[in-house]
């Protein structure tokens, strides 16, 4: 696949400026590369990675003791895998000012079992597939609608296997997920 760097149309830099924000968006959108990209000196957290996810699973309390009281800007990345974490989150911008930039794919996911949402302590952004206007002369408007505009199928050596993998897993899971929880009534009768 082409590696391709495309500057996006959303400036994270005076978003943790001002308070803490979750960075939502479908997957392979360019979250994670975007962070690592715009963002090399701030902490990041990833929750993909098995040990992080492990550690910070079994104790939440970790986070504080890792960041200290110099640090002011962390990123969790893929936070919806671990939403209990969000109460110690709260903990750190209330009681440290921390600004954090939280990113998922799944806004479903956080938002069911009554996780804590921050109250209004972080903002809500999200990163949408490219845009013709950060395209700019990269854009083409038949491979946009072959391929749609995810970067990693825009840009893909073989489109078709990419989208067919993206589809049937990303979107089947999200989709028969939906559905199951819209039906609950019907599974009762």
């Amino acid at each position: 696949m082409e590696q391709t760097w495309i500057e996006r149309h959303l400036d994270i830099h005076s978003l943790l400026e001002k308070r803490s924000c979750f960075l939502l968006g479908p997957r392979q959108t360019g979250k994670t590369a975007l962070i690592r990209r715009l963002l090399p000196d701030v902490r990041i957290y990833d929750l993909l990675d098995s040990a992080t996810y492990l550690a910070l699973s079994r104790q939440p309390g970790r986070l504080a003791e890792e960041i200290g009281s110099s640090v002011k800007r962390v990123v969790i990345d893929e936070i919806q895998r671990l939403p209990s974490l969000l109460n110690e989150v709260h903990r750190l911008i209330a009681t440290q000012n921390i600004h954090f930039l939280l990113t998922g794919s799944s806004a479903r996911k956080l938002r069911r079992g009554g996780v804590n949402l921050l109250g209004g302590r972080a903002r809500v952004k999200y990163l949408h597939p490219l845009m013709y206007r950060e395209l700019g002369d990269r854009f083409d408007l038949h491979r946009a609608m072959e391929r749609g505009l995810l970067p990693s199928i825009y840009f893909s050596d073989d489109p078709k296997a990419d989208l067919q993998a993206y589809a049937g897993l990303y979107l089947q899971q999200e989709i028969m997920a939906e559905g199951a929880t819209r039906n609950i009534s019907a599974l009762r009768d």
